[in-house]
């Protein structure tokens, strides 16, 4: 490893071929003084300090300074011609990411839950879908501004709310949604990959290793290959996706509260990755630049895809065989009726692409579980990302391969409780950054949880004040809405009274 130029490593750091300092970025984070274990895994680090020659992120939830956020790896240089070297320090970049992350059928397949899970009517459907996007997409934008202010990534910055202790509550939440969401999205991309051809179908434990190939790649290579690959993975979907659900139909009205539940675990669930995605942004960016093109990045996909799936659902009573190869291979048979039976070859093509969209869905999910899984401790922040990357996806295959036979129930569970926890630590952040600084926060947290079982209306489980509403045999979920009322209102005294007897 070659010295540093300064005194200051993080300074000193210039990334790239060509660049005018000798110093890389993994040789820059060895050699900082933060207490962090990394000679322990040296020879680790000695594989992420050759990777890094080539354009792979070193990387972790280290502090990215003000002014190492311009530069370029290698894969940018070689692509120059194409593409803009400044387009990912722009805030319609985070447009692109959110646009591509939710415009794939694991989008689609949220939307197809509200007939056969929920009883829910197009109508009724369509109007739950756009008022709980609208609503629960506003604290990821809002929290996606703080990337480029602080330099840090989202985990790392809910630290200084919940403080040290408390803060592991969310992180390991946060770790098991990663690899949860890549688990049910692995599912439905598999299941589609399986119903491109009836005759010869993929076994299904190897269409989820398939789909897992590309957010692994893209995954390790990190933060601008990640924004590269999503600027552009919308394209084909964007059409193929609409192909054949253009007509749609009714059914019976359901519980909405229960549906809006599940929506806004799905549109929420961004919430604890926001930040992670604009860090290298220009400290002086425009933050409602950054707040408006990343809330028109995720309304717009997930609106417009939930309610398509919402509408395809709605067509069984004219589509029969729709029907049938819904319940032979849910939504993957869905889609595969739909295009690979009248459409042919042609179906079939378009059905491939629509399964491989999976893969910019889980690419967040992936590279935020690395960053996440660092907060734990300074041992964990040793092991060098990339290689958290791979063993989470080697977990999530697993897990896939093993539940590939229980997506709708584990999908439903799963969208509903991230909905209760996300709810209590957007409540925590926002009233702390807004009314306060930095604290503890664990009586508020556990109030939020009550808030959450009280409302939870589950199959195994359905809350005192959940069961009040609807049918009472499956009552109606508010646990959302009272994970974050619980929190939001007994926060800001007990943050008081730890400010004035403790002073922090």
């Amino acid at each position: 490893m070659s010295d540093t130029k300064s005194g200051d490593p993080e300074k000193s750091f210039s990334y790239g071929p060509g660049a005018s300092d000798d110093v890389d970025e993994a040789s820059s984070l060895e050699r900082l003084s933060d207490n962090v274990p990394r000679l322990k895994f040296a020879k680790l680090w000695a594989i992420v300090e050759f990777l890094d020659k080539y354009g792979v992120e070193a990387r972790g939830i280290e502090r990215v300074p003000s002014d190492q956020r311009t530069q370029m790896c290698m894969i940018f240089t070689c692509l120059s011609v194409h593409i803009n070297r400044f387009s990912l320090l722009d805030p319609l970049s985070a447009f692109w990411m959110w646009l591509a992350a939710n415009m794939t059928i694991a989008t689609f397949s949220l939307g197809c839950l509200g007939g056969p899970v929920f009883s829910l009517g197009f109508k009724d459907a369509a109007l739950t879908i756009i008022f709980f996007n609208l609503l629960c997409n506003l604290p990821v934008a809002y929290f996606s501004t703080w990337g480029p202010k602080l330099g840090l990534r989202q985990l790392t910055l809910s630290k200084f709310s919940f403080g040290y202790f408390t803060s592991q509550v969310p992180i390991i939440l946060n770790c098991i949604a990663c690899v949860g969401w890549s688990v049910v999205n692995s599912i439905v991309g598999a299941q589609t990959l399986r119903a491109v051809s009836t005759a010869h179908q993929i076994p299904t434990a190897a269409a989820i290793v398939v789909i897992a190939i590309g957010p692994i790649t893209i995954s390790f290579m990190g933060y601008r290959v990640v924004h590269l690959y999503e600027q552009y993975a919308w394209i084909p979907i964007n059409r193929f996706i609409e192909s054949d659900f253009r007509n749609s139909g009714t059914i019976e009205a359901g519980n909405v509260l229960s549906f809006g539940a599940t929506i806004a675990g799905y549109a929420i669930g961004w919430v604890s990755y926001a930040a992670d995605y604009t860090v290298r942004m220009p400290e002086d960016m425009s933050s409602v630049k950054i707040f408006f093109w990343t809330y028109l990045g995720l309304n717009v996909p997930l609106i417009l895809v939930e309610i398509l799936g919402a509408a395809a659902m709605s067509t069984f009573n004219q589509k029969t065989t729709w029907a049938d190869a819904y319940a032979e291979n849910s939504v993957g048979g869905l889609l595969g009726a739909g295009l690979a039976g009248p459409m042919g070859g042609f179906g079939s093509f378009l059905l491939v692409i629509m399964a491989l969209s999976i893969i910019a869905t889980n690419i967040p999910a992936m590279y935020s579980l690395a960053l996440t899984f660092q907060n734990i401790h300074p041992y964990a922040q040793a092991i060098p990302r990339i290689f958290i990357v791979i063993i989470g996806s080697v977990v999530y295959i697993i897990l896939a391969i093993a539940g590939a036979s229980h997506f709708v129930g584990w999908l439903e569970t799963m969208l509903d409780i991230l909905a209760y926890w996300l709810a209590i630590f957007s409540a925590i952040l926002i009233e702390e950054h807004l009314i306060f600084r930095r604290g503890k926060c664990f009586i508020a947290l556990s109030c939020g949880v009550a808030g959450a079982v009280l409302g939870m209306a589950q199959s195994w489980y359905i809350g005192v004040i959940g069961g009040m509403i609807g049918n009472p045999e499956f009552g109606g979920d508010i646990g959302f809405e009272l994970a974050f009322a619980f929190s939001a209102i007994v926060y800001p005294p007990l943050r008081w009274i730890e400010k004035f007897y403790w002073g922090y």
